[in-house]
C-alpha cells in the first residue's frame, strides 16, 4: 500500500481483481476455499445493496483485498469475504465452522459488531464494542488486522453516508481506529485512515494543505530527486545495496503541525523526507555519518529508535538536515526489516516471514492489548476504555529513562506519576516525590522524551497515593492502579467519601425525599452501576470506580419522574364516596385532597381507560389499564388496596404529552417532512429522535403535546399520509 494521495484509492473491488492480485503475489494460497468462501457470501447477500447502490459483495471483496495487499493469509482472507454473513444475513455461524472450519468461525465472529445487544447509550456500546474486539484480539491478532481493513473500506465510500453519520464514524477512526494501526505498526492503514478521517470533520482546512501541497508539487517532486541522486552518488561507492526512495508527510500529520501547534507550512521540518533502506544495522549509523557531512544537521532534531525502538516495535534513524538551497528535509535510515516492520506492523509477520517464531518477540507486540484488558477489569464505567485508547494509544510518545538506563515508554503529556506506576505498582503507591534530571520536580510535572527520572519513596506502612492524583495522571494505567488501591486498602474511608460526594450532588440538584423513598430510590442507582448495595456504591463512588459526573443527568432524570407531580385542586364532595377531579380532569373514587401524576410508562390521555395507584408520599399515579405495571388480576396482587377507580371528567382543558413511535423507509428528508407536518397541524415537539435499522428502515421517536386521544388519532391519520411511513403507533 503505497504512500499516494487518496483521490488515488479505487474504493470498490471486483472478485477478478481479487483473484488476479492472489495469484501475482509469492506466497500460497487456498484458492478452493477462497472460492469457496466468496460464492457463500454471494448468495447470502444477493438482495442486499451498499448505500451507494452497489451490490453488497463488494464490500467483503474489498476487504479482503486490502488484507492481500497488507499481506494477510489465507484464513485472513476468507473471514474477511464472509465477516458480514453472520451479523448481516440469517447464516449461524455454526454453520461457518462446517463449511469453512474453527479458526475461520473464530476470526468471523471477532469481527462481527455486537449490534444485537441494548446498551443505554452509545457510548455503552462502543466501549462493549472494543472490549470484545481486545479480547479477539488478545486470541488472535488477525482478528483487528481484518477490522481496520473493514474499517478503511468504509471509510473510502463514506461519501454514500449522512452527514451526521459521517462525522461520527470519522470522528470514531481517527480516536479509535487510528490509533491501534499506530501501535500495531502498520502505517499505511493509520495514515489513511486519518486523512480520510479529517477530510470529513474538517473538509476546509484538509483542502487548504491539499492545495499548498498540489501547488509544490512539481517542485517538491524535483527536490527530492536531486537529493536522492547526491546521497546515493556518496553512500554507494561505500554501502552495498543502497536503495532510496521519497516521502511526503501525511495531510493529518502536516494539519496537526499547522492548526494544533499553531506553526506554519514552512516551519515544518519533514514535509519532506528521504528514506535511506541498507542491509544492517552498522551500515544505518555509517551512512548516518555520511549524511552528516554532506548536509547540514539541524540541533535537537536526532532520534535514535534503533537502539530505543517504539512500543509498536518500530525502528529506524532520523535525522533533519538542511540542503544548501535552504530547505530543511528528514533523512530516515532502517534495515528491510525494519522497514518491512515500520510499513506492515504487525502484519508484516504475515508477509514477510520475518521469523517471529519466538514468544518473547510477538508477545512483546500484544502486551500492549492484555494489559488495557487488566487496567479495566475492576473498573465499573465501560466507557473508560474508549478513553484509555484515546490516551494510551495516541500517535505522540515520550521515551524516559530509570536512572538504570531503562526505557519507559508513555503518551504525550504523561507526569513522573504515570512513569512511577509504569515502573511497577508498589513504586507508584509509595511514592512522595521525584527528581528529573537530578532535581526535584512538583508531583505533577510532565516528562519530556530523554530526561533521566527518578521517583522518590518512602517505607512507611500504610502509605499510599493521594485521591488528588486522578486528577493528575495522564494514563489508564496509573488511575487504574491507583483506583485498586483504594478499593482494596480504604473501604471504610470510601464509603465516606463516597456518601459525602453524592450527598453533596444530590443538595447541588435539590434531590430530597424521605429516608425509606431514598433508601429504595439509591438501592435502584446502585443495581444499576452494578454494586450489591448501597454501601458498595458509595465505596465506588469514593475510589472512582463510578463517576458522578457521568451518572448524574440519569438520576436527575429519574428523581424528576418521580417527584414531578401536577397539584391538583380538589372538589369537595357531600355523598358517601367522595370524588377528588383535577383540573385536568381526572375524578379519583373515594380519595379526597390528593396530588396526581401521569405516569411516564404508558402516558395516559383522555380517552384511555385508566386506573390510579396510591404512591408512597407522592399522590396518585395514573396509568392506562393497558399498562405493563398494572396488574392483569388486581385483587390477587401483592397491594389490592393502592390500586384505585379513576376515570376521565366531561370537560378536559389539560394539555399531554405523548410519544410515537414511527417507522418508515429511509430517505432524504424525512424528519424535515414529519417535522413540517406537525407544525402546520399546531403539535408543539419535546423531542425528536431517530435510528437506523438494517433493512434501511428508520425509526422515529417523536414526543408531542396533544388534549386527548382523539386529538392523537387526527395526529397519526395526517402522519400517516408522509411518503414513506410504514406505521405509527404510541410508544
Amino acid at each position: 500500500m503505497p504512500n499516494k494521495s487518496l483521490s488515488e484509492y479505487k474504493s470498490d473491488r471486483s472478485y477478478e481483481e481479487l483473484v488476479a492480485t492472489l495469484k501475482s503475489v509469492e506466497r500460497d494460497f487456498d484458492m478452493k476455499l477462497i472460492d469457496k468462501a466468496y460464492r457463500f457470501a454471494l448468495e447470502a447477500h444477493k438482495d442486499q445493496k451498499r448505500r451507494s447502490g452497489a451490490p453488497y459483495i463488494v464490500h467483503p471483496i474489498s476487504v479482503a483485498y486490502i488484507l492481500v495487499e497488507l499481506g494477510m493469509d489465507t484464513e485472513s482472507v476468507v473471514a474477511a469475504l464472509l465477516h458480514d454473513v453472520v451479523e448481516d444475513t440469517p447464516t449461524e455461524l455454526d454453520t461457518i465452522k462446517k463449511l469453512f472450519g474453527e479458526e475461520t468461525a473464530n476470526l468471523t465472529d471477532g469481527v462481527t459488531k455486537l449490534g444485537r445487544i441494548p446498551y443505554s447509550s452509545r457510548e455503552e456500546q462502543q466501549a462493549e464494542n472494543l472490549r470484545k474486539m481486545l479480547i479477539a484480539m488478545a486470541d488472535d491478532i488477525r482478528v483487528i488486522i481484518i477490522k481496520l481493513a473493514d474499517r478503511l473500506h468504509n471509510m473510502r465510500t463514506i461519501e454514500f453516508m449522512p452527514e451526521q453519520k459521517r462525522r461520527d464514524k470519522a470522528l470514531e477512526t481517527m480516536e479509535v481506529y487510528a490509533p491501534i494501526a499506530h501501535r500495531l505498526g502498520i502505517r499505511a492503514v493509520k495514515e489513511e485512515l486519518e486523512d480520510r478521517s479529517l477530510r470529513c470533520l474538517d473538509p476546509i482546512a484538509y483542502q487548504e494543505i491539499e492545495s499548498a501541497l498540489a501547488l509544490k508539487s512539481a517542485d517538491r517532486e524535483e527536490f527530492i530527486r536531486t537529493i536522492k541522486e547526491r546521497i546515493i552518488k556518496r553512500v554507494a561507492p561505500m554501502i552495498p545495496n543502497v536503495y532510496l526512495e521519497g516521502r511526503v508527510k501525511s495531510i493529518n500529520g502536516i494539519y496537526r503541525k499547522v492548526f494544533i501547534q499553531g506553526k506554519s507550512m514552512d516551519g515544518i521540518y519533514d514535509i519532506f523526507a528521504v528514506r535511506v533502506i541498507v542491509d544492517t544495522v552498522n551500515d544505518c549509523y555509517n551512512v548516518l555519518g555520511i549524511v552528516h557531512d554532506m548536509f547540514r544537521p539541524l540541533p535537537n532534531r536526532f532520534k535514535d529508535y534503533i537502539s530505543t525502538p517504539k512500543p509498536n516495535l518500530y525502528q529506524s534513524l532520523h535525522t533533519t538536515v538542511i540542503a544548501k538551497e535552504g530547505i530543511p528535509f528528514e533523512v530516515q535510515i532502517r534495515t528491510w526489516e525494519m522497514h518491512y516492520t515500520a510499513e506492515y506492523g504487525i502484519a508484516a509477520h504475515w508477509k514477510y516471514k520475518l521469523g517471529l517464531t519466538k514468544s518473547d518477540a510477538f508477545e512483546q507486540r500484544l502486551v500492549w492489548i492484555r494489559q488495557m484488558i487488566e487496567n479495566q477489569q475492576d473498573n465499573e464505567d465501560a466507557t473508560d476504555l474508549v478513553r484509555t485508547i484515546k490516551s494510551d494509544l495516541a500517535p505522540e510518545e515520550v521515551f524516559v529513562f530509570t536512572p538504570r538506563g531503562d526505557v519507559i515508554s508513555l503518551p504525550s503529556g504523561a507526569t513522573v506519576i504515570d512513569f512511577a506506576y509504569a515502573i511497577h505498582s508498589a513504586v507508584g503507591n509509595r511514592m512522595i516525590g521525584a527528581k528529573v534530571d537530578k532535581r526535584i520536580v512538583p508531583i505533577d510535572y510532565k516528562v519530556k522524551t530523554g530526561e533521566i527520572v527518578e521517583v522518590l519513596t518512602t517505607k512507611e506502612v500504610g502509605h499510599g497515593p493521594s485521591r488528588d492524583w486522578l486528577k493528575i495522571v495522564k494514563t489508564s494505567e496509573a488511575r487504574n492502579k491507583i483506583r485498586q488501591w483504594f478499593k482494596k486498602e480504604k473501604r471504610d474511608e470510601n464509603v465516606i467519601e463516597g456518601r459525602g460526594e453524592l450527598e453533596r450532588e444530590f443538595r447541588r440538584n435539590s434531590i430530597v425525599m424521605p429516608d425509606a423513598d431514598m433508601k429504595e430510590f439509591l438501592e435502584a442507582i446502585a443495581k444499576r452501576q452494578h454494586c450489591s448495595t448501597i454501601e458498595d456504591l458509595f465505596a465506588a463512588i469514593g475510589y472512582g470506580g463510578v463517576q458522578l459526573w457521568r451518572i448524574m443527568p440519569r438520576i436527575k432524570e429519574e428523581y424528576n419522574k418521580l417527584t414531578k407531580p401536577i397539584a391538583v385542586p380538589i372538589v369537595p364532595e357531600t355523598k358517601p364516596q367522595p370524588a377528588s377531579k383535577a383540573s385536568s380532569g381526572v375524578v379519583i373514587e373515594g380519595i379526597d385532597n390528593c396530588l396526581i401524576k401521569f405516569s411516564k410508562c404508558c402516558n395516559p390521555l383522555p380517552g384511555d381507560d385508566i386506573i390510579g395507584f396510591i404512591t408512597r408520599g407522592y399522590g396518585v399515579s395514573i396509568h392506562k389499564r393497558g399498562c405493563t405495571n398494572v396488574p392483569k388480576d388486581i385483587a390477587s396482587c401483592a397491594e389490592p388496596a393502592r390500586w384505585v377507580k379513576a376515570h376521565w371528567a366531561g370537560e378536559i382543558k389539560e394539555e399531554f404529552k405523548s410519544t410515537l413511535e414511527i417507522v418508515a423507509t429511509n430517505r432524504t428528508g424525512l424528519l424535515a417532512d414529519i417535522t413540517i407536518q406537525l407544525s402546520n397541524m399546531h403539535i408543539f415537539i419535546h423531542t425528536l429522535n431517530s435510528r437506523e435499522t438494517k433493512d434501511n428502515h428508520a425509526v422515529i421517536y417523536a414526543t408531542i403535546t396533544v388534549n386527548g386521544l382523539e386529538h392523537l388519532k387526527t395526529v397519526i391519520s395526517k402522519l400517516s399520509n408522509i411518503k414513506g411511513i410504514l406505521s405509527i403507533g404510541r410508544s
